[in-house]
């Protein structure tokens, strides 16, 4: 069955064509959901509400475009919907250090590594930086996204990358003390 008679099905509500689509795209929207949220188990309960809003909007792709595309969009603002509704966004002023210059080997990082930090960063900090660094969104688009400023959008980012160094280097400090 290609995947515009998928698509068709799944307008109709058929169960079986829900459960394709959710096999054929379910693995690729986990991974957009694991980066804005803070744990496995609340990527996994995003992503529920991701394919529930995806079946309930699915009328409105109008097969113009990527359905990956429009199904990743869905995913996003149903994630930061729920988190707008949370306050997760209520401005919070923070004293920004300046960034140090930090030499990490970035080939003895792995990805998980990374991944969990960047799951541990507070909400509006992961948020912006997923968006931002992963996901290639401009800090205008992030803005309307989470209806902040745009300046708030790049002091989120820089605080972010702040707090993302500062786990590495003590991460990579108490490694090196126990290599001694």
């Amino acid at each position: 069955m290609s995947l515009q008679q998928l698509i068709k099905q799944c307008k109709k509500r058929e169960r079986k064509a829900q459960e394709e689509l959710y096999k054929l795209f379910g693995s690729k929207i986990f991974g957009i959901c694991l980066k804005y949220s803070r744990n496995k188990a609340e990527a996994e309960d995003n992503l529920q509400d991701s394919f529930m809003t995806i079946f309930n909007k699915i009328e409105q792709y109008n097969f113009k475009g990527s359905f990956e595309g429009w199904m990743r969009r869905v995913a996003v603002n149903t994630v930061l919907q729920k988190y707008r509704k949370e306050g997760v966004f209520e401005i919070v002023i923070d004293d920004i250090e300046e960034e140090a210059e930090v030499e990490v080997n970035e080939e003895n990082i792995s990805l998980d590594y990374l991944l969990s930090l960047i799951q541990e960063l507070p909400d509006r900090y992961r948020l912006t930086f997923s968006m931002y660094v992963l996901d290639g969104y401009s800090h205008k688009e992030i803005s309307n996204f989470l209806e902040i400023s745009e300046g708030t959008s790049k002091s989120n980012l820089a605080r972010a990358r702040m707090i993302l160094k500062k786990k590495i280097e003590d991460d990579h400090l108490k490694k090196k003390m126990k290599s001694l």
